[in-house]
């Protein structure tokens, strides 16, 4: 089995179940997270798992946690499998850091409809699509069953957060944003827009969930950018939404992809990591289990003393 659509075991605590990452309790008390090759749109996770996108989202996110540990400390602790990070505990804030750089996406959507105001962030009239901000901006919303745009005022008022912590998730946010755009900007791509998560971990604020991945940010080829802003090529899961929604019926969307489509996804999110990297994927060695994912990681788990043979 060369995709790793679902883990469980009788032996780890499962703290949470997500659309994509499923938490466990380590038995030295530390959070294990465990991302698989699933994957969601528009809300629904589809039937079809992508290979390797677990290890890129994982890696990735590994990849930018350590080079972004002089901006803020977070909760990694190590990878004990490419689809596998050992974290720390933390509190979780209950919002998104959405820092955006050009009028795309929802925004868009909402920008066409005539919307100027964005999360407390007013824009002027006459932007086109794609157009690149004067400076990137912070639009929070609320991480609730259905996510929803807040401004920061009311982020306080509501209680979510105190005005000096939203003050140092803003600051930090714009810091992780501008590194990593001039990280990507060297390699040819553009970091269009992303999301920040933070937590609590001894009354300090750390950088927890995932960072710079194709689920969490929005990526331009530069090149492309250069050639047509409003047709450059998007280097993240958008392709899989689009074929969703050029292939829906009756007002629902495909609730699996083709062989085809999931092998073109599985292309461009390998692509993405080895151009931000700079190298190949290390998916680990698969060869004595088979191609076995599932086979890998349990061992992986088991050699680190997080499980015991079964």
């Amino acid at each position: 089995m060369n995709t790793l659509n679902h883990f469980d075991t009788p032996q780890l605590q499962l703290l949470h179940r997500g659309k994509v990452r499923d938490s466990y309790r380590a038995p030295s008390g530390e959070r294990l997270i465990v991302v698989t090759d699933r994957l969601s749109a528009f809300d629904s996770v589809l039937e079809t798992p992508v290979a390797h996108k677990g290890a890129v989202l994982n890696g990735l996110a590994a990849f930018w946690f350590d080079k972004t540990q002089h901006i803020i400390p977070n909760h990694v602790i190590s990878l004990l499998d490419p689809n596998v990070t050992l974290a720390k505990e933390a509190e979780p804030i209950r919002v998104e850091m959405v820092v955006r750089n050009y009028l795309t996406g929802s925004m868009l959507r909402g920008y066409q409809q005539g919307q100027r105001t964005f999360s407390g962030v007013t824009v002027p009239d006459g932007l086109t699509k794609h157009q690149q901000f004067p400076e990137p901006i912070v639009t929070p919303t609320t991480k609730e069953e259905s996510d929803r745009e807040i401004t920061p005022e009311n982020l306080v008022a509501e209680g979510w957060v105190s005005a000096d912590l939203y003050e140092k998730m803003r600051v930090k946010s714009l810091e992780l944003f501008n590194f990593a755009s001039q990280w990507m900007a060297e390699r040819g791509i553009i970091l269009v827009d992303t999301k920040y998560e933070f937590g609590l971990l001894d009354g300090e604020l750390i950088l927890i969930d995932e960072i710079h991945t194709p689920d969490s940010s929005r990526f331009w080829s530069a090149e492309d950018y250069a050639r047509n802003p409003e047709t450059a090529e998007q280097m993240d899961k958008e392709y899989v939404r689009q074929w969703l929604i050029a292939n829906k019926q009756d007002g629902q969307y495909p609730r699996a992809l083709t062989p085809e489509v999931s092998a073109e996804a599985t292309r461009r999110y390998l692509d993405i990591y080895e151009r931000i990297t700079g190298a190949p994927l290390p998916t680990g060695d698969e060869t004595t289990t088979g191609g076995d994912v599932q086979a890998r990681l349990v061992g992986n788990l088991v050699r680190a003393g997080i499980m015991k043979e079964a």
